[in-house]
């Protein structure tokens, strides 16, 4: 009888130590945001620009090399190779130029994602403070989550609501 007694008054204080945790669905809070579809929108303008830059690119490409394949048989040695050598000059430059748009794209959302990321960070942290949780997880990160685990997605979508 006295080590159930004492067995239980260790115990005691074991329950105060419980651990409250949540998860949370990131992407469909970020798909339910206003500023992703402007974000989008904006990505896709400026990859719509970038691609009409090197459509022209390439049609100018295509242009001096059918007139050099046309006029190759008048031309001498000199002026075939110093042809050639502009032709590959434009390709190598229609291929940084990609290379440069697809990188500036890749910055610019980087760039306009930060503060989306920044505010559903926030309010991920806010709902965990006050919601005194231990731990948020990603919702489907882990391999398994119990039935006392809550799903806070929804007090995130409510927090980020009142940070507007």
């Amino acid at each position: 009888m006295k080590k159930l007694l004492i067995m239980l008054m260790l115990m005691a204080p074991l329950s105060g130590f419980a651990q409250k945790f949540g998860k949370v669905n990131t992407q469909t809070i970020m798909q339910a945001l206003p500023e992703i579809a402007k974000i989008n929108g904006e990505l896709e303008a400026q990859s719509k620009t970038y691609e009409n830059e090197l459509k022209s690119m390439q049609n100018e490409f295509t242009r001096q090399q059918e007139a050099y394949e046309k006029g190759k048989s008048t031309m001498n040695a000199t002026a075939q190779q110093q042809k050639e050598q502009e032709l590959q000059n434009m390709y190598q430059k229609m291929q940084q130029t990609y290379q440069d748009n697809q990188q500036a794209l890749q910055k610019m959302q980087q760039d306009k994602m930060q503060p989306v990321v920044n505010k559903v960070r926030n309010a991920i942290n806010n709902v965990g403070k006050t919601g005194g949780f231990t731990y948020i997880f990603e919702d489907g990160v882990a391999i398994y989550t119990g039935a006392n685990v809550e799903d806070v997605t929804a007090k995130v979508q409510a927090e980020i609501a009142k940070m507007k």
